[in-house]
């Protein structure tokens, strides 16, 4: 049993239903195949979110806003290595090392979505980028001297795409599990279960 009177709100009801919302598309998009609905309106709604999320970042409620965690790598890992020997301060808000994350899932998630629409656009003509693919595979061609070579360079191009793609969803995924285990230790740490401050919005005063 938890004493309201002893929590504060914390987490708004926009930061908690993206982050979980995110949380769940990410995991459908990584386990569903490339190209297939799923995978793709997975991608769209992890996209328009992380966008949403990111502008606020910059308007939204104190705890939500990029300012009141955003700290120099020094203090990040000052905090995880404090957090490793169980002495680390403890935030209402993130932490050093939590913030740093925020800004690491947001710049990968970004990068993987955006990848993924240009993979989209060139391999299936489909996707908010396929009209502009289709112009500029079209003047790519009109250029071209030699067919075969203008063939060899746009297949280099669309499996660096793809392999870059795959490279930034793996990454992602690498520091979601990362991100997971640190919200575990914290919670030990700190005596607190931050999973379930990013459902109800609330923690602990001190």
């Amino acid at each position: 049993m938890h004493d309201r009177a002893s929590e504060i709100q914390v987490w708004d009801p926009f930061v908690r239903i993206a982050h979980w919302t995110i949380t769940l598309g990410f995991f459908v998009a990584y386990l569903t195949e490339d190209a297939t609905t799923v995978h793709v309106w997975a991608g769209y709604v992890v996209g328009g979110l992380v966008a949403a999320r990111v502008v606020w970042g910059f308007v939204g409620p104190r705890h939500a806003r990029f300012s009141d965690f955003i700290t120099g790598p020094t203090a990040a890992i000052s905090y995880f290595w404090d957090l490793i020997r169980g002495r680390a301060k403890r935030y209402v808000g993130h932490s050093p090392a939590g913030g740093a994350m925020v800004l690491a899932l947001l710049a990968f998630l970004l990068a993987t979505v955006a990848t993924g629409l240009v993979r989209y656009a060139e391999e299936k003509g489909a996707g908010p980028l396929a009209s502009l693919y289709a112009q500029t595979t079209s003047i790519a061609v009109s250029q071209a001297s030699e067919q075969e070579g203008n063939q060899a360079g746009e297949g280099r191009a669309r499996s660096a795409v793809g392999e870059a793609h795959d490279v930034l969803a793996n990454v992602t995924f690498a520091l979601v599990v990362f991100h997971i285990l640190g919200v575990l230790l914290a919670s030990f740490v700190h005596h607190e279960n931050l999973a379930r401050a990013m459902v109800t919005g609330r923690k602990r005063l001190g």
